[in-house]
């Protein structure tokens, strides 16, 4: 079967994070992400972006089967159900919540830059190398390190779920998807109440 241009997006997540690394404003990048997949599910009812765009998807099958990174074991009911994938985005949307007040104190001068990448929302790496003082607004260098946070940790959870069961156990529970699977269903709502 004959490879489309969509079926390379694995290296933009690996590129993301490269970028990051080294400049830690590249992480404003990620919002792609986090906007696209939105826009796709509103404007075409679909979840067209999980199932074919989506760099990390394609990035967790590849290492997980063509790779084989995975133990390919069947993901856990628990993982798919209606409670945990709910509970997994409320707590996904608390984080980035907490992100965006940090970010605003900084913009407020209520609190200082910090430097620093947080892994699962709790370990803080030093990242000041990724970074120089004064390049930008404190407040967009504490976006791009909250934000690269996120992403940096999300990845990290779809790794070690991936190694763990099927290379996509993340997609099962991951905040993007649940949130497009919402916008579909209130989309395809307002078409039946149309009809």
């Amino acid at each position: 079967m004959r490879k489309k241009w969509y079926d390379y997006l694995w290296i933009w997540s690996i590129l993301y994070f490269t970028l990051g690394f080294f400049n830690i404003l590249f992480a404003w990048l990620g919002m792609i992400d986090f906007l696209v997949p939105l826009i796709f599910a509103a404007v075409g009812g679909n979840k067209g972006f999980c199932n074919h765009y989506c760099g990390r998807g394609q990035l967790f099958r590849k290492m997980g089967s063509e790779w084989k990174c995975s133990r390919n074991k069947p993901t856990p009911a628990w993982m798919s159900s209606r409670w945990f994938r709910y509970g997994f985005l409320v707590f996904f949307l608390t984080m980035f919540g907490n992100m965006v007040f940090q970010t605003y104190l900084v913009g407020a001068g209520a609190a200082s830059l910090k430097e620093a990448v947080k892994l699962f929302w709790t370990f803080k790496i030093p990242w000041d190398w990724a970074y120089s003082a004064g390049t930008v607004s404190d407040w967009i260098a504490q976006f791009s390190f909250g934000f690269y946070s996120l992403m940096l940790t999300s990845t990290l959870i779809g790794l070690i779920v991936m190694f763990l069961y099927k290379p996509r156990s993340w997609c099962t529970f991951c905040p993007m998807g649940t949130m497009t699977q919402g916008l579909c269903k209130i989309k395809q709502h307002g078409k039946d109440i149309k009809q």
